[in-house]
């Protein structure tokens, strides 16, 4: 009996002792809660090292939040840790939103943190806008010569956009465009660069930060450069492109006239054999005549004498003529 009695003191003793040691370990934590008044027990920050929580981290974010006069319960700071959120950051955000007078609770800040984005970022943003810098778009005005502009955007963040409002990319993008179309309806590159402030006058009334997390202050133009005369470079090419078609045009009507010269010497070729074949039927009609004494002798050396008479005048017309 004795025996069982010792060993069921020694087990509760080193339960006890566990049980001490354990608490001892948060108990630096409780304390610091304790003399902040953030009010987070022993029994809660056990639960916390239970649930894979660690409470350091959401103490932390208690006190800061109670000193700032903006408690937040424990179980919401978990259950965002939980949710792979930035606690500490979050409680820094609504601290700066506090102290800026900007309207945001701790649902909305643990919203846009968990949707990706830098809450604290925001509400600084909100407080310090910041300049974006476009990179440099190329636009033409109606007169063919090529512009270069760089802006640079001041936008605010607006808290109440950042859960599903675009990014920063689309408002670069949607500014780029607006110059492409501010400097594309300009009717001349000199009207751009003697007042460039119609740019970002056109740009900024188009409402380019709808459906944006931002909100767009100011465009500025930053520098303005003449490109090339893109208008001069197309006629350029229209008229290269105009040579090369009527050259292939040229070719092809110079082909087809080779094509009908060479089909008329053909023709003459076969004109000339039947003339041959034709001549060579007259001595044989000739004889035949002679024969038959439908020709007499005297009338075939007439004829002889005609023929040598209409050569020599042949031969007389074509020789060159004496000095």
């Amino acid at each position: 009996m004795d025996t069982l009695l010792m060993i069921g003191i020694i087990i509760a003793a080193i339960a006890v002792i566990i049980l001490l040691a354990f608490i001892g370990k948060f108990f630096s934590l409780w304390l610091q809660a304790l003399f902040s008044k953030a009010n987070v027990s022993i029994f809660q920050l056990i639960g916390m090292r239970l649930r894979k929580v660690p409470p350091q981290v959401i103490v932390e974010a208690r006190i800061l939040s109670c000193k700032a006069g903006l408690p937040v319960d424990t179980n919401l700071l978990e259950a965002h840790y939980l949710s792979r959120g930035n606690v500490l950051r979050v409680i820094q955000a609504l601290i700066a939103a506090n102290k800026a007078n900007i309207k945001l609770d701790f649902k909305e800040a643990a919203a846009i943190d968990l949707a990706g984005r830098n809450v604290l970022e925001a509400v600084q943003m909100s407080v310090n806008p910041k300049v974006i810098e476009t990179p440099k778009v190329s636009a033409v005005a109606l007169d063919g010569i090529q512009l270069h502009a760089v802006t640079r955007i001041t936008v605010r963040a607006s808290i109440q956009k950042l859960v599903g409002g675009a990014g920063e990319d689309t408002v670069v993008a949607r500014v780029g465009e607006g110059i492409v179309s501010s400097i594309g309806s300009a009717k001349s590159h000199k009207d751009v660069l003697e007042n460039p402030n119609m740019i970002s006058k056109k740009v900024l009334a188009s409402g380019l930060d709808a459906g944006t997390a931002f909100e767009i202050l100011s465009i500025d133009i930053a520098d303005v450069d003449v490109g090339q005369n893109i208008g001069a470079i197309l006629e350029t090419d229209r008229a290269e492109a105009d040579k090369k078609i009527a050259q292939a045009k040229a070719e092809e009507r110079r082909a087809m006239a080779y094509a009908a010269e060479q089909e008329m010497k053909a023709k003459v070729m076969e004109m000339k054999a039947k003339l041959v074949e034709a001549e060579a039927q007259i001595p044989m009609a000739m004889a035949s005549a002679l024969r038959d004494g439908k020709l007499g002798v005297m009338d075939y050396y007439n004829l002889k004498n005609i023929e040598a008479d209409t050569q020599m005048r042949k031969e007389i017309g074509s020789a060159p003529e004496a000095k």
